[in-house]
This record gives C-alpha cells, structure tokens and sequence, in this order.
C-alpha cells in the first residue's frame, strides 16, 4: 500500500485530477469540500462517493481532488472515476470489487459533432409540402 497516490479519471470533456493518502475520509475538490462544491446535488454526492462506499474505504482516505472542463455531471463522474483508479492503485486487490461494479471502465460517451445541413446532429430542417 503506497502513502500518496495520483489517479486521472475522464468523462465527457471533463478531467479530473485525484491524489488520494491514508486519513479520515475527508475529500476536498477544487478547494472546497463536497458538500460545497456539489451543493444541492445529492445524486452526484452519492455518485462520487460510490467507489469509496463499495470498497468500503469512505473512512480510511482522504482526497483531494482538481477537476476543470464540462459541467457538474461530467466533472462528478470524472471523479468519481479518478477515485476508483486511484483506490486500485492504492490497493491493488480492491480491482475485484470495482471492476464488476463499471467503475474502472471510462464512460467513453460523448456528445455527437453537428453535421452540415442539420440542425443539430441528426435533426433536419422542417419539412414543406409546399
């Protein structure tokens, strides 16, 4: 078991840096904590803190983390990718648990490019008869 880890997780257009180190479970983002940085947003909280929940591992660490790009989804779930590598890197043996539950697999989902000629993506113009 290393004393401080780094891990990067990736969502969308949105990065998020991870250091996580033996504490009591208090994890810090981008300065502030994570009631203060997520707000109101109760689902991501959960989000974020699935991997340390299911590995059991909410009270032994601490993180600190940095995330830029995208908006609050894609920054929490960054994160929470982030965390679940850097608790494999921490301690090679929670891969079992974590992997079964998709949180090693990077969500490789993104927003599909307009295309010329469209609206949007896939959306055409209306149609006129006439």
């Amino acid at each position: 078991m290393a004393t401080k880890v780094y891990a990067t997780g990736r969502r969308k257009s949105s990065v998020a840096k991870v250091w996580l180190t033996p504490g009591s479970g208090k994890i810090t983002v981008n300065g502030l904590s994570l009631d203060a940085w997520l707000g109101g947003l109760e689902a991501k909280k959960l989000r974020v803190k699935q991997p340390l929940a299911v590995t059991k591992q909410d009270t032994t660490v601490d993180i600190v983390a940095s995330t830029n790009g995208g908006g609050f989804g894609g920054q929490a779930d960054a994160l929470r990718h982030g965390i679940a590598r850097a608790l494999v890197a921490y301690d090679a043996s929670l891969k079992a648990v974590l992997k079964p539950e998709g949180m090693m697999t990077r969500d490789a989902r993104v927003v599909e490019r307009k295309k010329p000629g469209k609206r949007k993506a896939r959306r055409s113009r209306q149609f006129s008869k006439r």
